[in-house]
């Protein structure tokens, strides 16, 4: 289940009055982005716009590095939106352990456990797959090509045994979904060259 347009519209806004930032700007993008792909691929546009749209709520309660997926979840069931709390712990996460998590551990040792044991099981899904990928192509300024993000995420971040790894997985999840629509992602992207000059 997850909520209409509107309500995940008003939850962000509502979400951004109380930890200002960027990240809001970078939701926005990231539901364009998964609504264009997942309408050329014949897959539920509304699910996929709103599951990007909350696929951060987490940050509501502040910053955070792991912490905000866990409390994405929360704040999704609490709602009960468990379409959306399955992204908010599956969208950080190319790769499906985590173990290979670039953000700081932050949570409890039984949150962790949890978010491994959750991602041990998980069988990813499509919209799984669409919100990781938006993810890297969405940013507060609009959307960017896929290794402009890696870099900028890697200046923040650091380098990790396992960053390539996540970025082939990623690449492999823009690869399926262009097999599947018979074209570039980038095409349903616009003003995407403009991230060359910024």
């Amino acid at each position: 289940m997850y909520p209409d347009r509107q309500t995940a519209l008003r939850e962000l806004e509502a979400a951004g009055q109380l930890n200002p930032g960027p990240w809001t700007a970078h939701s926005l993008n990231v539901a364009a982005a998964a609504e264009a792909i997942a309408a050329a691929c014949g897959m539920d546009a509304e699910k996929a716009y709103v599951c990007g749209l909350l696929h951060d709520i987490g940050r509501r309660e502040g910053i955070h590095g792991m912490r905000h997926i866990i409390d994405g979840c929360n704040f999704a069931l609490s709602n009960g939106w468990d379409e959306v709390a399955r992204i908010c712990l599956t969208h950080s996460y190319p790769v499906p352990d985590a173990h290979k998590d670039i953000s700081k551990r932050d949570c409890t040792d039984e949150e962790f456990a949890f978010v491994c044991d959750y991602l041990a099981k998980a069988q990813y899904d499509d919209y799984d797959r669409l919100i990781i990928l938006c993810d890297a192509l969405g940013d507060a300024a609009g959307f960017c090509l896929l290794e402009k993000r890696f870099v900028d995420v890697t200046r923040r971040y650091g380098v990790f045994p396992f960053t390539v790894e996540r970025w082939n997985r990623s690449i492999e999840y823009k690869e399926y979904f262009e097999s599947v629509m018979q074209q570039s992602v980038y095409r349903l992207l616009p003003g995407i060259e403009g991230c060359i000059y910024n």
